[in-house]
């Protein structure tokens, strides 16, 4: 894989909102790379900068990433669980809604359909808690806003889940809980 390729190609997938990919991603866009020059390619391309390496097998367009980290680690955690439900909920949610004090800083609590799991990324850890609930459930307790890459739970089902799952619900202030929106 030459730079000049890659580069061409990343952007664009860019063009489609496309900046997170799978090393089967990139070696679909590389076809005829074997597999010993293909791990050596992306090794070559993190280290000249082109990529970044956030987890096993999972690439980000470093360029992209440094102009657009709005909602990078949510575009990542999405790739992580392809073909899963996931939805932004527990101390994270609670955070935004401003029911607890403490604000998770570079750590995003997610629910999800797939397996749990703990990702360090160089954007922030991701935290993944494994849900039973039903698609039609998870739909009935989450939002979509527009532009984010992940639903997010709204307040009272982010506070439901927090106890669901046994987190620290001492932080929680009740009273914001309850008030309005």
């Amino acid at each position: 894989m030459k730079r000049m390729d890659l580069i061409r190609r990343l952007s664009e997938l860019e063009r489609h909102g496309v900046f997170v990919l799978a090393k089967r991603d990139i070696e679909k866009l590389f076809p005829d790379e074997n597999e010993k020059s293909m791990e050596k390619s992306l090794q070559r391309m993190v280290r000249d900068g082109i990529l970044v390496r956030v987890a096993k097998g999972m690439y980000v367009d470093a360029g992209v990433a440094a102009r657009n980290r709005g909602w990078l680690i949510e575009e990542i955690a999405k790739a992580l669980r392809p073909g899963k439900l996931c939805y932004v909920s527990l101390e994270s949610m609670l955070a935004e809604f401003g029911v607890i004090s403490q604000i998770p800083v570079s750590h995003i609590t997610i629910m999800t359909t797939g397996a749990s799991g703990l990702h360090e990324t160089p954007y922030g850890t991701i935290e993944f808690t494994h849900t039973k609930r039903s698609m039609a459930a998870i739909l009935d307790r989450t939002l979509h806003v527009k532009g984010r890459p992940l639903r997010i739970a709204k307040k009272h089902a982010a506070y439901r889940d927090l106890v669901r799952v046994g987190r620290n619900v001492n932080m929680v202030d009740l009273e914001e809980l309850e008030a309005d929106d």
